[in-house]
């Protein structure tokens, strides 16, 4: 059966363009118009994919992906939006979103997009990976749980797989540049505060002392290291 995916946006012309590409490519396609409609499809119904815009009317885009991961609706999303502003690249995806792109854009951009996504999210599905011990930090890869002294953490989906990202590479230097193109398969231009974002949350919840991290190092002028305290 073929893949389903939801396109939110209440602009006709674009989703007619999306309905048409998407569909094309061997995706069925659902369609909401609104970020209500949007969020009583994507928490009642299943879906592979969604496709949706960051100015609607009812909720907008960044709270429709807020209210879903908070659901634990864990369907990759493609964020699109006609604005161009750094803070909102930055806060689509620290609220959960897979992607970002700016219209206008192709349409060919947007499947060659979603399938992108949609490879790297089986590929993590498919890992057999045995739990990650780091120092008191325990990682669960297949149920994107992880615990520190027993207790449970909770994350965003790209904040677990940056910090299963790290902990598979203990002990290594890891630049900027390559989280961003392996964690989020997106090349930002140079821009990578997205990722001292996301490591910043990550030492809210899994360091002792964030002003002196004992797992997630700065390596200055180089990225970031994962290390175990206690070898």
């Amino acid at each position: 059966m073929a893949e389903k995916i939801l396109i939110v946006d209440d602009e006709e012309s674009i989703v007619t363009l999306l309905e048409y590409t998407i569909q094309k490519a061997g995706f069925q396609t659902e369609v909401a118009y609104d970020g209500i409609e949007a969020i009583r499809k994507a928490t009642t119904e299943s879906y592979d994919f969604i496709v949706l815009d960051l100015m609607l009317p009812g909720v907008e885009g960044t709270e429709v992906c807020k209210r879903l991961r908070q659901h634990k609706v864990d369907t990759p999303i493609l964020m699109l939006t006609a604005k161009d502003e750094e803070i909102d690249k930055i806060l689509g995806l620290e609220l959960g979103a897979d992607d970002y792109l700016t219209k206008p854009f192709s349409p060919k951009e947007v499947v060659a997009r979603i399938k992108a996504i949609m490879r790297r999210a089986r590929k993590q599905e498919e890992s057999t990976d045995v739990v990650l011990t780091v120092g008191s930090l325990v990682i669960y890869p297949e149920q994107y749980e992880a615990t520190i002294n027993d207790e449970q953490l909770s994350f965003t989906r790209k904040e677990f797989e940056l910090l299963l990202y790290l902990a598979r590479h203990e002990g290594k230097v890891l630049s900027r540049d390559q989280l961003l193109s392996s964690v989020w398969n997106y090349d930002f231009t140079g821009d990578t505060r997205i990722v001292d974002v996301h490591v910043s949350h990550l030492r809210e919840k899994i360091e002792p002392d964030t002003k002196q991290p004992i797992y997630i190092k700065t390596v200055r002028g180089l990225g970031y290291k994962m290390e175990d305290p206690y070898k």
